[in-house]
């Protein structure tokens, strides 16, 4: 288990323009050849945007990407024709395929908070697609087999334990709240990466929400 603290993210974005990032993996002017990904996942930012505030219209290929809204709202436009609002409790997957440009922005009055998840595809290129899911319940894993991986929401009540799926690669991710892991002790922001999981559990110290992703690929 390789413990990643919310501290130690890349910070990025635009603080003038009302952009704060936060950036787990190696990403833009931030290159460490050392962390590039893990299993199947390239990218897991935390994006904070003021009211009014986003990002203009942009590129992305040969990538799943996903999206969890922490708090606020957040407006999604891609050059597939969709145009999303996306609140929390949802999860949002476009997947850019051989190519497709979109613009991310908060048009709400109150502040955004997301998590954004790049996946590697198993094959590149093909049809950009777009996928929202509404009110995704803890029980029901959300499947990205096109990057051999399943995202599991995890919403825990203080005291309370659950299982952290077996597999080749987890990533989790602390959304919220205080959990313990193993002989870890993690917080809001914190993510534990896990090689060849086996009988784990994950306990809440306080309510807490978790993602965490199940990946087959390396």
């Amino acid at each position: 288990m390789d413990v990643r603290r919310a501290e130690e993210r890349y910070e990025g974005g635009e603080p003038g323009a009302g952009i704060d990032s936060r950036h787990a993996f190696s990403f833009g002017p931030h290159y460490d050849p050392d962390n590039l990904r893990f299993g199947a996942v390239i990218a897991c930012n935390e994006e904070r945007l003021a009211p009014g505030a986003g990002f203009d219209e942009h590129p992305h290929s040969h990538t799943e990407i996903v999206t969890w809204v922490v708090e606020g709202e957040l407006t999604h436009r891609d050059s597939t024709g969709h145009e999303t609002v996306v609140r929390p409790g949802d999860v949002q997957r476009l997947s850019s395929g051989g190519g497709v440009r979109h613009v991310e922005r908060n048009d709400a009055a109150a502040p955004l908070t997301f998590v954004q998840m790049w996946l590697a595809p198993l094959e590149p290129g093909g049809e950009p697609r777009y996928e929202i899911v509404r009110g995704i319940a803890d029980s029901t894993p959300y499947a990205v087999p096109e990057a051999g991986a399943m995202l599991h929401v995890r919403r825990l009540r203080a005291g309370e334990r659950t299982a952290v799926p077996d597999g080749a690669y987890v990533y989790v991710h602390v959304v919220r709240g205080e959990v313990g892991l193993d002989d870890q002790h993690l917080g809001p922001g914190d993510a534990a990466r896990i090689t060849r999981a086996e009988s784990l559990e994950a306990l809440a110290v306080t309510d807490a929400e978790l993602l965490v992703w199940e990946m087959t690929a390396g």
